[in-house]
């Protein structure tokens, strides 16, 4: 650092150091783009795994630059109706469209300190979550983002995983 006390220096390196470290750790993980499912599985209280939406289930996640996402899961097996309309479904064909999909959208925001997303949930396919907060913790490895749905969200006392990449 030419021109420069040391003492200047010494102050000035940690700066730096700080200010690059930060600039890392926030590019580390950016949720703005188009990610598409890998994986979506549960974790049964006795440690059993299950595949609710299969075992290559659909699923879409977007986020913009200001943290407005929608994200959509489907199992890709779900039978179509029968009599082709959607308001004539028998309970059967009902319950498989709603238990084999699962789709929310609202602004989402990354904790890196906690390693956690928080969902703010303007709406959702299961009405319950609408105007909720949803904490998830994520892993982010070779570029697959990993988060769970804890068991106290989940009501049934399994934990969810939901495995994504970015498509862009």
């Amino acid at each position: 650092m030419y021109g420069m006390s040391r003492r200047s220096a010494a102050l000035l390196l940690p700066a730096m150091a700080l200010m690059f470290s930060s600039v890392h750790a926030e590019d580390e993980l950016s949720l703005e783009g188009t990610w598409t499912m890998v994986a979506a599985y549960e974790i049964q209280a006795d440690g059993t795994r299950t595949t609710n939406y299969g075992e290559h289930p659909k699923g879409m996640l977007v986020v913009d630059r200001r943290g407005h996402y929608s994200v959509q899961i489907f199992r890709p097996d779900r039978k179509p109706f029968a009599a082709g309309v959607k308001g004539k479904g028998t309970t059967e064909e009902l319950r498989d469209a709603v238990v084999g999909s699962s789709t929310h959208f609202g602004e989402v925001r990354i904790d890196p300190a906690k390693h956690v997303l928080v969902f703010r949930i303007a709406a959702s396919s299961y009405p319950n979550w609408e105007g909720t907060e949803q904490v998830r913790e994520y892993r982010y490895e070779h570029e697959t983002l990993t988060y769970s749905v804890p068991a106290s969200a989940s009501g049934n006392g399994s934990i969810a995983y939901s495995i994504w990449t970015r498509v862009d």
